[in-house]
């Protein structure tokens, strides 16, 4: 687990494999065999997760969502149901990435096996949502979206344009789609937690004490809030984005 700067690459496996999770049958209409986990990245005080899951086929029980959440999908495919058991959205299938509304009332659940990598936000500070619905609180996000120039950012150094398809209901955790053509910066401080996953290009990205990191179509990565760097697009990217802000939170 990681708490502290420094930017971090995802892997499927965690650093060294994923650690077997203990399963509670009283949380699930159909318990899972197994569940696994690797945590990247923790902060219990602003209640931020970053990591790895992977579950055997299982439906949870109906209740409300555990946070907001980012996930980009890795194998498998999950649905979300409400409390009649009718399928909310459309789901989400390896390839794809999706967001969720803390606080929808749903139950997960997948007939296969899933893994996914995760950004999970559910603020300690923050009281809970009160009389949601199910509706519209599953975002699903194809790899094939692309951007306009309707969106093009303004007083930015080079064209970025950007895109936001999800945001939470404190009004500090977004999830989006972005792009830029060449793009240098200086050396600064990272504003936002960020999770992202390339979708096209490539970016270097070059840490204070000089470690370099090279990010390719297909690579998710994270960065702290906080964490000094510098971005080197050499000619396009895209990808898609969570971004959470730890300045912007509750009173508490």
């Amino acid at each position: 687990m990681r708490d502290n700067t420094g930017i971090i690459r995802l892997h499927a496996n965690g650093l060294d494999g994923l650690t077997p999770v203990a399963v509670d049958p009283a949380e699930f209409d159909t318990p899972p065999e197994a569940q696994n986990l690797h945590i990247y990245f923790a902060d219990p005080a602003l209640g931020l997760n970053v990591g790895v899951w992977q579950s055997a086929p299982m439906q949870e029980a109906f209740g409300p969502f555990p946070g907001d959440e980012f996930i980009v999908m890795l194998e498998g495919a999950f649905g979300l149901r409400d409390g009649a058991g009718t399928g909310v959205g459309a789901g989400a299938k390896a390839g794809q990435c999706a967001a969720i509304r803390n606080g929808i009332p749903v139950s997960w659940h997948q007939d296969g096996s899933v893994r996914k990598f995760f950004m999970t936000y559910n603020d300690p500070r923050a009281a809970a949502p009160q009389d949601l619905t199910a509706e519209g609180g599953l975002t699903t996000l194809s790899p094939e979206m692309t951007l306009t120039d309707a969106e093009l950012m303004e007083d930015t150094s080079t064209p970025q344009r950007d895109r936001i398809l999800f945001s939470n209901d404190l009004g500090n955790f977004d999830v989006g789609l972005w792009d830029t053509q060449v793009l240098n910066t200086e050396l600064e401080p990272f504003p936002y937690h960020e999770m992202a996953q390339v979708l096209e290009g490539e970016v270097y990205l070059t840490e204070a004490d000089g470690t370099r990191h090279h990010f390719t179509a297909g690579d998710v990565f994270f960065i702290p809030a906080g964490t000094p760097c510098i971005w080197h697009v050499p000619s396009y990217l895209r990808k898609f984005y969570a971004a959470l802000d730890p300045e912007n939170r509750p009173d508490g």
